[in-house]
């Protein structure tokens, strides 16, 4: 039996360009333009990260359906137009099959045949299915092994297919009226009037160790009135409206709404929770630094996620030690899974390999106070907070230095444990890859951030001064360390890291942008940091570059060293902003704004690394995952970015400088939540106008005076 492990080196499996995905919570379905799902590739039908179906191919008297277009309206449903192949010595066909496809606990297709031509027509239609029970690990590497015991069986009209293995079952049950079905097809015999049209439904839905769940929609009720349909309708009904006169602009928000819309996951057992997953199709699930970014990066548009992916991290956070997964008191988990099969890759079903994770949780924690998120769910995430501190300074700093370091614990855990976290991440200038244990120069910045939001919290809501300065006195000395360890004086730059002797890893990263964000650089090395991340070597014309040219490893079409990655450009034009450069800050978000144009919208998980002036349009990376949470956060935090806007209910207090391209004026946004009170902008030559401002706080260009994640 092949063990799957934490250190793959690869990208994740390719998905073909022009694949459709349909994603509902954590399930998602990913196929052909077609509409089928074709055996042997990474396509399939994902529900609790088990692929329960591995074929699903549509034949009219043995031919496939010629694609027409796809409309995805939602993004847990579509509709695959297509038409018959021409009949021989026939340009043209008559008959067009529309295949409506609906994904939730399983998955619904309606089949409409229509025949525009003159006769009655009559054919075979043949559905082949196939379900491998494929782990999702397995698949996105290109590797699925069988186990466990396969059954089929059927009836009249529905088809089982199971699988047993390690006291678990996995299933699918596919049925439809009118099919005669065999252990791998569904055929029906379709007689089409002239001019009119045959219909039919078939519904799969899994069943996981016996239990098979209710469809999510049900052919007796509209599909407006389905749950998933009835969480979007809310979502976009808290969700504040952007617009803005660029069309493109207003586009490129509306479509980082929608997707991240289709990318949160709802706990079973808490159905009313809300958290984000990391990115389609394969991190459909909860990470720890994913999704605590993308929660950061919308605050502004919807609070909700943020508290409820604060709140699903803190219930899982750790309690005792374990080497297979990771697991150490009070640490943030790094990914969650829910395969029967991720024991293998993960030695259960949580895997907390992570450095950044458990620091970003407790500035998560901070900047929902700031954000007026409901006092008495944050005062109660207060405990989590204190015990991811005591991870950071007992666990993460595992030699008492003063720094959070990472080595793997097994040979099973990711080597790389930031947010590089691929084999090659981490380099020196010559492109040689450093020992362990390594200290990562934005993970120092994170603690220092996390320091900051815990004094925050003692503030204003414990009443505990002493407290407060105590963790301030903390973030202070860190600062000086940070700076006598990591700042590389004939460089003009910080290391990227540590090594394990304590010498730095002298590489220009991008790395460097989220020290800026988190407030440890000092205020005499900003402008060299901000210049190194905009020079010709770093930034590329569509954003900065995760690895600067000049270096010895640098790869632009590499997954971590010479690539852009967006949400690593939203980050770095926050550090730019808080500093106070705002044209750099600005050519970033004009670069990254113009790259999501040229990719129709959507900003993809990452792009190649190449320069502008060598290709005219961003070059995409293969295996990019799209929508993915954080590039979708992206446009949003840029904005933010641009307006300078930065509430602090705690002080009463709303920072708003905007400093917006002209393209972009005016700007107004619409029903922001700041608190219980729901406040509307509007700028015109950099000049705003606020309404609806809870009573008491204040409007003002300048930060507030405790210092935020927008000033030093």
């Amino acid at each position: 039996m092949v063990t799957l492990a934490w250190n793959f080196a690869g990208s994740p499996g390719g998905v073909t360009a022009g694949a459709v995905t349909l994603i509902e919570g954590s399930s998602f379905c990913l196929s052909e333009a077609s509409g089928d799902i074709t055996p042997g590739s990474v396509q399939g039908l994902f529900l609790r990260d088990t692929r329960v179906l591995s074929r699903w191919e549509l034949r009219l008297d043995g031919d496939p359906v010629e694609p027409l277009t796809v409309l995805t309206e939602e993004t847990y449903r579509g509709v695959f137009i297509g038409r018959a192949m021409p009949r021989a010595g026939l340009a043209d066909s008559t008959i067009l099959v529309e295949r409506h496809r609906y994904v939730g606990a399983g998955m619904r297709e309606d089949i409409v045949v229509r025949n525009l031509g003159q006769e009655t027509a009559a054919f075979a239609m043949v559905l082949h299915v196939d379900a491998d029970f494929g782990d999702l690990f397995e698949v996105k590497q290109g590797h699925v092994e069988s186990r466990g015991e396969h059954a089929i069986q059927h009836t009249d009209n529905e088809l089982h297919l199971t699988r047993r293995w390690q006291g678990h079952s996995r299933g699918a049950v596919i049925s439809a009226t009118g099919a005669s079905v065999s252990p791998d097809t569904l055929t029906f015999r379709v007689v089409v009037p002239a001019r009119g049209q045959w219909s039919t439904s078939i519904h799969v839905l899994p069943v996981i160790d016996g239990v098979r769940p209710a469809p999510t929609f049900p052919e007796d009720q509209p599909v407006t009135r389905t749950l998933p349909a009835v969480r979007r309708t809310a979502w976009r009904e808290e969700t504040p409206t952007i617009t803005v006169p660029n069309l493109v602009v207003q586009n490129i928000l509306r479509t980082s709404g929608r997707d991240l819309e289709s990318l949160r996951i709802h706990d079973p057992a808490n159905p009313d929770a809300v958290a984000v997953a990391a990115g389609a199709p394969w991190f459909m699930a909860l990470f720890g630094r994913d999704s605590i970014l993308t929660a950061l990066m919308t605050l502004s548009i919807n609070p909700s996620l943020a508290l409820g992916t604060a709140e699903a991290l803190a219930r899982f956070q750790g309690v005792g030690e374990d080497p297979v997964t990771e697991e150490q008191p009070g640490r943030i988990l790094h990914e969650m899974r829910f395969g029967v099969d991720a024991t293998d890759a993960l030695g259960g079903n949580i895997y907390y390999g992570t450095a950044d994770a458990t620091p970003l949780f407790v500035i998560l924690v901070g900047e929902l106070l700031r954000w007026g998120a409901d006092p008495d769910r944050v005062r109660a995430l207060i405990p989590h907070v204190d015990r991811a501190l005591e991870w950071v300074e007992h666990y993460g700093d595992r030699d008492g230095d003063g720094f959070v370091e990472y080595q793997r614990i097994t040979d099973r855990g990711l080597v790389n444990q930031g947010w590089k976290d691929s084999h090659d991440g981490v380099t020196d200038a010559a492109g040689r890859i450093p020992h362990g244990p390594i200290a990562l120069v934005e993970v120092q910045g994170y603690v220092y951030g996390a320091y900051r939001a815990r004094a925050l919290l003692a503030e204003a809501l414990e009443n505990d001064p002493e407290t407060a300065h105590r963790f301030r006195e903390r973030a202070a000395m860190l600062r000086e360390r940070f700076e006598e360890a990591f700042w590389l004086p004939g460089r003009g730059w910080y290391a990227i890291a540590l090594d394990g002797d304590k010498k730095a890893v002298d590489s220009l990263s991008s790395n460097i942008g989220h020290a800026l964000w988190a407030g440890i650089v000092a205020r005499e090395h900003a402008a060299q940091v901000a210049d190194q991340l905009l020079s010709p070597d770093m930034f590329t014309g569509w954003g900065v570059r995760t690895l600067a040219s000049s270096m010895g490893a640098y790869n632009p079409m590499s997954y971590h060293i010479g690539s852009v990655w967006p949400h690593d450009n939203a980050i770095i034009a926050t550090g730019l902003r808080r500093y106070g450069f705002v044209d750099h800050a600005t050519r970033v978000a004009r670069a990254l704004l113009g790259a999501a144009a040229e990719f129709g919208g959507r900003l993809p998980e990452l792009m190649c690394g190449f320069d502008r002036t060598e290709y005219a349009r961003p070059v995409p990376y293969p295996a990019a995952c799209s929508p993915q949470a954080w590039a979708a956060a992206a446009p949003v935090e840029l904005t933010r970015v641009l307006l300078g806007a930065q509430p602090c209910f705690p002080h009463q207090h709303l920072r708003l400088d905007p400093h917006l391209p002209a393209e972009l004026q005016p700007l107004t946004v619409h029903g922001v939540r700041l608190g219980s009170a729901t406040v509307d902008l509007e700028v015109r030559d950099d000049r705003a106008t606020v309404t609806g401002l809870p009573e008491g706080v204040s409007v003002s260009a300048e930060p507030c005076p405790c210092g935020d994640l927008q000033t030093v």
